[in-house]
């Protein structure tokens, strides 16, 4: 079932999340390329100019030499270090850049990208993925044992929510889907008595896009989009499931046995009327009632009916 996509008002049984000290925003970063090459044409000139301080301290003439190598020296330290800036960034994949602790955004582009060397980055997928939830054994809302499972579709929305709002995203997303199937499951009867009632067998459409929109309030906090919700498993639990399972055979009986009387006093009522109409016999009270016992028997008996040839009159 398609889940919603926008942000759903919580219901009355859903926890109220706290709201987000912390939503995402971009990085500042420049092309990784050019930082790269920069950096190299840094190591390059250090090691020049420590050769050049080299030669130079060879020739005797060491107040200079001495200057050229600590310069050439800390040249290369410093190329090594702000290489250590350049961050590759996979297609479906984030960098969250922080700066001693603080969140300073995150990065999205796809490629090579520098930042601040000084700032460490955390790899996170947004990626769309698949949760499934176990066969879950739970009480439906007529307190029979139902077996219960689903499969959500998900990714992160907000890079920063999910990895500083809730101590491990993947286990929220997890235990909070079990927490919905749970609760959606209570609330509903696996076969509704009544017509107009929903069901978790007869009404899964109605049932996964209330789910969806449940599992959307309870981790938005998160930062997780959810995509798709459906019931993978839904069975009695097996103490029950003979026993429904002929309950259900006898309702299809009963249901198929209205049917038929239905039809067949629709017959029997057409039957009557054309012979009236057309005035092929004269019917009265005692032979009409005879005439719609044949028939009611011939429509809705189960086996073939046996013709009885009678040789007197219909009163003999």
């Amino acid at each position: 079932m398609t889940g919603t996509t926008t942000t759903t008002a919580a219901t009355p049984d859903t926890p109220e999340m706290p709201a987000p000290q912390v939503r995402e925003r971009a990085a500042h970063s420049i092309p990784g390329g050019l930082a790269l090459l920069l950096t190299v044409l840094g190591v390059a000139l250090g090691v020049v100019v420590v050769i050049t301080g080299g030669v130079i301290g060879n020739g005797g003439n060491n107040a200079l030499a001495i200057p050229l190598v600590l310069a050439g020296i800390l040249l290369l330290i410093g190329s090594f270090f702000c290489m250590t800036g350049v961050k590759m960034v996979a297609p479906g994949e984030a960098r969250v850049i922080q700066l001693f602790g603080r969140y300073v955004g995150t990065i999205r582009t796809d490629g090579l990208r520098w930042v601040n060397p000084l700032t460490s980055a955390r790899k996170i997928s947004t990626r769309v993925r698949n949760h499934e939830t176990a066969v879950l054994k739970v009480n439906d809302a007529y307190g029979n044992p139902i077996e219960l499972a689903a499969i959500v579709v998900w990714k992160v929305r907000d890079t920063a929510q999910a990895l500083f709002e809730v101590d491990d995203f993947l286990e929220f997303v997890s235990t909070q889907t079990e927490a919905a199937v749970r609760h959606i499951a209570i609330e509903y009867p696996y076969d509704a008595h009544d017509e107009d009632g929903l069901s978790l067998r007869g009404n899964a459409e109605e049932i996964t896009e209330k789910l969806a929109a449940e599992l959307t309030a309870r981790v938005e906090a998160a930062g997780v989009q959810i995509i798709e919700t459906r019931f993978s498993h839904l069975a009695y639990a097996p103490e029950i499931a003979s026993a429904m399972l002929q309950r259900q055979q006898a309702g299809a009986v009963v249901a198929a046995r209205q049917q038929i009387v239905e039809g067949a006093v629709g017959m029997v009522e057409s039957a009557l009327s054309r012979i009236s109409e057309q005035g092929i016999v004269e019917l009265d009270e005692e032979r009409r009632a005879a005439m719609v016992s044949n028939l009611m028997v011939v429509l809705c008996g189960d086996r073939a009916a046996q013709p009885v040839l009678n040789a007197g009159s219909l009163y003999q």
